[in-house]
C-alpha cells in the first residue's frame, strides 16, 4: 500500500507522481473502512481528500500552519502527519481525537470544533509572524456553511487591513455560490495568480499614481472599470467587495489544479481566498446520496450503509421532537428555531408540519437566540433547540437580551452532560454553571421521557425565561408512574429514607443512574436511601433540601455538570449560609477536560459508574456490606 509509505509529515512528497495519483482512492478506502467501524465524521472527510493533499504538498509541516474550521474534515490531515495507526481507536477513550488536537500534534496548529472559528484564529497566526519576522506559510480551511457564523464576517472585515500572505480556503460542498466553473474563470484565475500579472499591475498603478495631480483620480477610474469587467466573468464580487482577492471556483477534486492553484496563491503579498468546489461523500455512492446522513455516522455496514447499532427505543431528542409537535399543534404562538441543526436537535418534524413557525438560522447561536427574543417581543413563544456545547456562543445574548428583558423563551438544550465520541469541544457538562447565574431563567432538567414533555408543557406556558437540558441518548422510561406535577422551583421526591441515613438528589438523567445506586445499596448492604429528582435546577428546592439534611446524615448528589456553578455547589453554600451540619458527597466532573470515549468510560474516569458511587456512598455512610 502506498499509505504504509506516509510515516510522518512530508512523506507524501516523496512519492512519485503516479503514487500520488493512486493516493486518494487509499485514503478514501482507509476512512471508510476504519469510520464503519469506529464511527466519525464520514461525508466531510471522504470530500477533502485531495483538497488536504494538495496543501501538504504545497506546505511543510509543523512548521507551516493549517487551521480547519470545525475540525471534522481534518481525517486526512491526520493520515499524511503520521497518525494512521490512531484511527484503530478514533473518537474511544484514550484514543484519537476526531478533530484537531494541539496536544495530540505539533501539526495541528489549531484545536477546533465550533464553527466559524478558522479566519480569526488564522490571522492570529498570521500577527504572530509578522512579529517574529518568519516566514511560515498559513491557510485557513473554511466551509461554506460556516459562512453563517458572525466571526467569519467579522474576520473578514479586519483582514483586509492585513498586508502579508494569508490563504483561505473556501470548501464549497453544498451551497451554489457560483456556477461560473468554465475556461474564462479559469484562465483569469491563472492570470490574476501570476507574478507577471502582479508586478505588471503594481507597476502600472504606481506609475499612473504618480502623474501630477490627475494621476491618482485616474488611478481610481481605471480600477472601477476594470473591477466592472472582472466581477462580469468572476464570481466573488461579495468577497472582493470586503477588500479581499478571490479565485475560483478550482475543481476540489483535480489534484494538479489546485496544488498549482494553492503554490502561487502563498506567493503573493496579501490575503487570498481560493474558492474550492468539492462534493460531500466523493468516491462512496451512498455517502454522495445521503451527506447529511453520512455527516456523522455510528459503526455501520459498508455495503448498505445501514447502521450497525441497532436502535431499540427512543432517544430524548426524539421525545423533545413529539413534545414539540404536540405543543406546537396546540398553540400557534409556539415557533421553533435552530442553528443548522434540525435534524439533529428533533426540529425537522416541527418543520415539516408547520413551515412558518419553523426557522433554521444556519450556523449563528448568538443570532438564533436574539432572534428568538424579537419573536418573544412580538408575542410569540420561541422553543429554541441547540445542543449544549453550541449554546455558549450565545452566553451574552441568553443575559443581555432575554433574561434582563424577561422575554419568555424556551431554550432546548440538547446533548446536555456527557457526550459520547466528539471529545472535549462538544461536552455538554457546563451548562448548569453557564445558565445558573442568569437573572429570572428557570432551568429544568427532566429525570426521564414523561418529564421532558410535561417540561416543556410547562415551560411554553410559564411566563418568563426557561431553559430544559437534557442527555444525549435512550430517554429514560423508568419511574415513568412517579410524576408529579410540575410546580415552579419544586423538587420531585421519588421516596424517603427509611432505615438509613442516606438521601441521594439526582439531576436529570443521573436519576437513572442513582435508582441503579439506590437498589445496590438495598440488595448488598441493606439500606433504603431516600431519592430526589432535582428536577428545578434554578430556583433550587430549598425546602426540599432542608428537608433532606434533617432526615439523613449523608446528602448524596449526582450531576453531569463540572464542579464549579454546580447543583451540588449551590446545594453546599445554602446548607452552609443556614449552619446546617450534613454530610454531602457529591458526584460530578472534575475540573479537568473529558476527552473522547463512550458515557461510561467517561463516568467511570471521573468515579462516577454505578459501582463506584454506590462504594463510596456506603463507605461514607458507614455501611457494611451483607455477606451471603
Amino acid at each position: 500500500m502506498i499509505l504504509d509509505k506516509i510515516k510522518k509529515e512530508n512523506d507524501i512528497k516523496k512519492l512519485s507522481k503516479a503514487e500520488v495519483a493512486l493516493l486518494p482512492a487509499e485514503i478514501r478506502s482507509f476512512i471508510l473502512d476504519n469510520v464503519s467501524r469506529t464511527g466519525g465524521h464520514l461525508a466531510s472527510n471522504l470530500g477533502t481528500v485531495e483538497l488536504t493533499m494538495a496543501l501538504h504538498l504545497c506546505m511543510n509541516f509543523p512548521e507551516d500552519k493549517l487551521v480547519f474550521d470545525v475540525g471534522h474534515q481534518s481525517y486526512t490531515h491526520k493520515i499524511l502527519t503520521g497518525r494512521k495507526e490512531g484511527f484503530e481507536n478514533l473518537r474511544g477513550f484514550g484514543g484519537m481525537s476526531g478533530f484537531p488536537k494541539m496536544s495530540e500534534s505539533d501539526s495541528d496548529a489549531f484545536g477546533a470544533g465550533h464553527s466559524s472559528t478558522s479566519i480569526s484564529a488564522a490571522m492570529g497566526l498570521v500577527k504572530a509572524r509578522e512579529l517574529r519576522g518568519s516566514n511560515e506559510r498559513i491557510c485557513a480551511v473554511i466551509g461554506d456553511g460556516s459562512m453563517t457564523g458572525g466571526m467569519f464576517y467579522e474576520a473578514i472585515d479586519q483582514l483586509s487591513s492585513f498586508k502579508s500572505n494569508l490563504v483561505i480556503i473556501l470548501n464549497d460542498n453544498e451551497m451554489s455560490i457560483s456556477k461560473n466553473v468554465g475556461g474564462m474563470s479559469k484562465a483569469l484565475t491563472r492570470m490574476r495568480v501570476g507574478e507577471s500579472y502582479n508586478d505588471l499591475k503594481h507597476s502600472v498603478e504606481t506609475a499612473i499614481t504618480n502623474i501630477p495631480d490627475v494621476g491618482p483620480k485616474m488611478a481610481r477610474r481605471i480600477k472601477r472599470q476594470k473591477d466592472n469587467i472582472r466581477n462580469f466573468f468572476l464570481p466573488g464580487m461579495f468577497v472582493e467587495e470586503l477588500g479581499l482577492t478571490y479565485l475560483g471556483p478550482v475543481d476540489g477534486h483535480n489534484l494538479e489544479e489546485m496544488r498549482s492553484t494553492f503554490e502561487k496563491a502563498f506567493r503573493l503579498s496579501h490575503p487570498i481566498l481560493v474558492h474550492v468546489k468539492t462534493v460531500k461523500g466523493k468516491g462512496y455512492p451512498i455517502a454522495e446520496k445521503h451527506p447529511t446522513h453520512f455527516h456523522g455516522v455510528g459503526p455501520f455496514d459498508v455495503e448498505t450503509g445501514k447502521n450497525l447499532t441497532r436502535k431499540t427505543q427512543a432517544t430524548y431528542t426524539d421525545v423533545f421532537s413529539k413534545a414539540l409537535m404536540e405543543v406546537g399543534s396546540a398553540d400557534e404562538n409556539v415557533v421553533a428555531i435552530t442553528a443548522a441543526m434540525s435534524r439533529g436537535t428533533g426540529v425537522h418534524e416541527f418543520k415539516k408540519n408547520f413551515p412558518d413557525r419553523a426557522v433554521d438560522v444556519g450556523i449563528a447561536e448568538e443570532h438564533a437566540v436574539t432572534f428568538a427574543a424579537g419573536l418573544a417581543a412580538g408575542g410569540y413563544t420561541p422553543v429554541v433547540a441547540i445542543y449544549s456545547s453550541f449554546l455558549q456562543r450565545a452566553y451574552d445574548q441568553i443575559l443581555h437580551d432575554v433574561c434582563l428583558q424577561k422575554l419568555h423563551v424556551v431554550l432546548a438544550i440538547d446533548r446536555s452532560g456527557i457526550v459520547p465520541g466528539d471529545g472535549v469541544t462538544h461536552q455538554g457538562i457546563y451548562d448548569t454553571a453557564y445558565l445558573s447565574d442568569m437573572p429570572g431563567l428557570t432551568v429544568i432538567a427532566p429525570k426521564n421521557a414523561q418529564d421532558l414533555l410535561e417540561a416543556l408543557r410547562f415551560a411554553v406556558s410559564f411566563d418568563g425565561p426557561v431553559a430544559i437540558k437534557y442527555a444525549k441518548g435512550n430517554a429514560y422510561r423508568g419511574l415513568s408512574k412517579v410524576n408529579a406535577p410540575f410546580e415552579p422551583g419544586k423538587a420531585e421526591v421519588i421516596n424517603s429514607p427509611e432505615g438509613c441515613s442516606i438521601t441521594i438528589m439526582a439531576v436529570g438523567n443521573m436519576v437513572e443512574e442513582a435508582v441503579a445506586v439506590r437498589d445496590t445499596l438495598s440488595e448488598e448492604y441493606g439500606a433504603k436511601p431516600g431519592l430526589i429528582s432535582v428536577r428545578f435546577i434554578k430556583p433550587l428546592d430549598t425546602k426540599a433540601l432542608k428537608k433532606a439534611a434533617e432526615e439523613s446524615r449523608v446528602i448524596v448528589i449526582m450531576e453531569e455538570a463540572v464542579r464549579c456553578g454546580s447543583v451540588g455547589e449551590m446545594a453546599e453554600a445554602h446548607l452552609y449560609e443556614k449552619g446546617i451540619d450534613t454530610d454531602v458527597l457529591h458526584f460530578c466532573i472534575q475540573d479537568e477536560v473529558l476527552p473522547c470515549g463512550s458515557v461510561s468510560d467517561l463516568r467511570a474516569s471521573q468515579g462516577m459508574s454505578r459501582e463506584q458511587m454506590a462504594e463510596k456512598i456506603a463507605e461514607r455512610a458507614g455501611l457494611k456490606r451483607r455477606i451471603d
